[in-house]
């Protein structure tokens, strides 16, 4: 299954507001950011470099994998939702993130609520980036059946 990096991408007037909020976060190594499953504690900012993303089955089988595009927002279903996160995030070296935590995120769209028209634009990009890939998916496994 294809999912498209941009979905995940906030614009520049969001991006700012959450740095603000946030902690600088660079990495020599690859670094796990957060596991699917895990409780949300925060959300990322990529500002460069690269970071992985993944989705895997229950019995273990990857589904999807991508790197995140700069200006991507990851964690943000999870933070919003308060629900654990459904991929996981692999940070590899020479990476430049920035870091929001749960508090912060709350804060500030208390305080910037036109803020979250600008979340649910990214959360909606991403909505409709996954029903893509379903389409995409159910569209491949039916001509692989009608061959």
């Amino acid at each position: 299954m294809i999912l498209d990096p941009s979905a995940f991408v906030a614009d520049s007037e969001l991006i700012r507001a959450l740095e603000e909020q946030s902690t600088p976060i660079s990495c020599d190594e690859d670094r796990v950011l957060f596991h699917q499953g895990d409780a949300p504690v925060g959300l990322f900012i990529l500002k460069s470099g690269p970071v992985t993303l993944s989705m895997t089955s229950p019995g273990g089988v990857e589904l999807i994998s991508f790197r995140a595009r700069e200006g991507s927002l990851l964690g943000l279903p999870g933070l919003i939702g308060d629900e654990p996160y459904t991929l996981s995030a692999i940070a590899h070296p020479g990476v430049e993130l920035r870091y929001v935590t749960r508090d912060s995120f709350t804060s500030m769209m208390r305080e910037q609520p036109m803020l979250a028209m600008k979340i649910l634009q990214v959360l909606a990009a991403e909505v409709r980036a996954a029903r893509a890939a379903v389409i995409q998916r159910v569209t491949t496994a039916g001509r692989k059946m009608a061959n």
